[in-house]
């Protein structure tokens, strides 16, 4: 592992400079202490990052659990009590991995999935607001709740609360991330990232507006409140350990299995785009890495933290940053940690504004409008999903239109959206179920897969099963001359055959009869 400490070393200091403000972030938009962020961050790096079968995959608190985490602490009523359902969590994923389910992922249609991102990206928008103009009405962020109707002066009473010193540092903080992102700056500082340049600056304007007697300085109020320890026994103390009544807590229950289910969907498709962009294309053991997420979720919810997902912006990082194994993952949780002891002081002059601004560009990347557009140009049978996936969710935990099933948007948005994508694949297919052709072959055979006049996502297992076990060195000729249609699923796994695992194995592959909109060449 320590073969190449020379480039997991620089590596792990990046990821830690991305790392900390996330967790940071994270935790002020999940309604958790700041605490328990960072023993997420540590537990993400060290615990998993020992025993993950990536080479390139960084775990911590993620932003895509962050609105189903706010909307479960809140509807428990007790963060001890949560954490309960944290180690629930944890053991479901270890079960999972016993039982070989990492699989099932295959089976989630990405315009399913694309719409539960979507939707996350809109509820950490949505309940940053408060802490961007430092008036913190409503806990839960219903946006009813948020934008108050009534009279002119019921209307323009949040304006009179609004902190103008506090929404500086926010604007400020996303000007300087957006122009950190331009390619002239980011080509020159690759391995600065904005978010933690955007937080040092606040701090400094922050501290010269508190120290010339300035109005809009930023009050404690609205920044980081880490606990300081003064002694290793008081440091001990910090650490929150759950209510184990909280195992017989229906809600708590229910928390648990929504968070197995979100954390593993997220860290099974985050280790697949991280498996894509690895420059020497390891293959991770996708059970293994759901055994190691289990065991840090439990761990987490042991000592105090939040739950756990493999995370692709700290991953990609690692990998920019020219990381070879995870030593890099382990030794940015031990930087974690070591900030944790020794530098709680610095952190706590962290305005809230200024994590609020990068909750609201990751939030961003996750709905942006592009994404809208993309997935409408795949089609009736990728969109109607997409958009259904992202009504349900948001019309339970945005507008709290159903109170009793306030917090369990995400699972129950989830599940409409496969229902509708079930409808949506059985429509397309009332005249032609599905099929492909395979020939017998043995090594250096000439092999025919003929596609079906219908192939949806459905398919996309046993298709990625095949293409798999083609013999190196062989002649493959995939024809769809016959399909009428073909999911985007499956052709993003017959370019990601031709174009990256048939060069691999020396295998000679021919694509025939596919349609020009689909946009692979024949």
């Amino acid at each position: 592992m320590f073969k190449h400490f020379k480039y997991d070393l620089p590596s792990g200091v990046v990821v830690f400079l991305v790392a900390l403000p996330l967790c940071l972030g994270i935790s002020l938009a999940s309604g958790a202490p700041f605490f328990s962020g960072l023993i997420s961050g540590i537990i993400g790096g060290v615990v998993i990052g020992f025993l993950s079968g990536s080479k390139m995959s960084v775990s911590g608190p993620a932003a895509g659990l962050a609105a189903l985490v706010l909307a479960a602490i809140t509807s428990i009523g007790d963060f001890r009590l949560f954490l309960c359902a944290v180690i629930i969590a944890g053991l479901l994923q270890m079960l999972f991995s016993i039982l070989k389910l990492a699989g099932i992922a295959n089976f989630f249609p990405s315009s399913v999935i694309k719409g539960m991102l979507t939707s996350i990206g809109i509820l950490i928008i949505a309940k940053q607001i408060p802490h961007v103009f430092g008036y913190d009405k409503d806990e839960q962020g219903h946006l009813t709740e948020l934008l108050p109707f009534g009279d002119m002066h019921e209307v323009f009473h949040p304006i009179q609360h609004w902190d103008i010193g506090v929404l500086a540092l926010c604007v400020l903080s996303i000007v300087i991330m957006l122009l950190w992102d331009r390619p002239s700056i980011k080509s020159k500082v690759k391995y600065v990232p904005g978010a933690l340049v955007a937080v040092v600056i606040s701090i400094l304007v922050n501290e010269v507006l508190q120290a010339s007697g300035s109005q809009f300085h930023v009050s404690n109020d609205h920044l980081v409140n880490l606990k300081i320890a003064h002694s290793p026994n008081e440091f001990l103390s910090f650490f929150t350990t759950p209510d184990l009544s909280g195992f017989t807590n229906v809600k708590v229950i229910i928390a648990g299995v929504m968070i197995a289910i979100i954390a593993s969907l997220e860290t099974l498709l985050s280790i697949e785009a991280v498996d894509n962009i690895d420059p020497e294309r390891n293959m991770t053991n996708t059970n293994r890495e759901l055994m190691a997420q289990g065991v840090g979720n439990v761990i987490a919810g042991f000592i105090g933290g939040l739950p756990i997902t493999s995370v692709i912006v700290r991953s990609s990082a690692n990998i920019n940053a020219g990381a070879k194994t995870k030593l890099s993952a382990i030794l940015h949780g031990m930087l974690l940690l070591v900030c944790v002891i020794f530098i709680p002081t610095l952190l706590n002059k962290i305005p809230l504004s200024s994590l609020a601004a990068i909750l609201l560009l990751t939030g961003n990347k996750l709905s942006n409008v592009t994404v809208f557009a993309e997935v409408y140009s795949k089609g009736k049978y990728q969109f109607l999903p997409f958009i259904i996936t992202i009504g349900s969710i948001l019309a339970i935990d945005l507008f709290g239109l159903i109170p009793i099933l306030n917090g369990k948007g995400l699972l129950i948005g989830v599940v409409i959206g496969l229902i509708s994508a079930f409808g949506a694949i059985l429509h397309g297919n009332l005249k032609n179920s599905y099929y492909f052709h395979k020939e017998n072959y043995s090594d250096s055979d000439n092999i025919t897969m003929k596609l079906a006049e219908e192939v949806s996502f459905l398919n996309k297992a046993s298709i990625r099963s095949t293409l798999g076990h083609f013999p190196a060195k062989s002649r493959v000729i995939i024809d769809a001359t016959n399909s009428q249609y073909i999911d985007y699923d499956v052709l993003e796994l017959i370019k990601e055959f031709k174009d990256i695992k048939a060069p691999l194995k020396e295998i000679s592959c021919e694509l025939k009869g596919f349609k020009d909109i689909y946009a692979i060449t024949n």
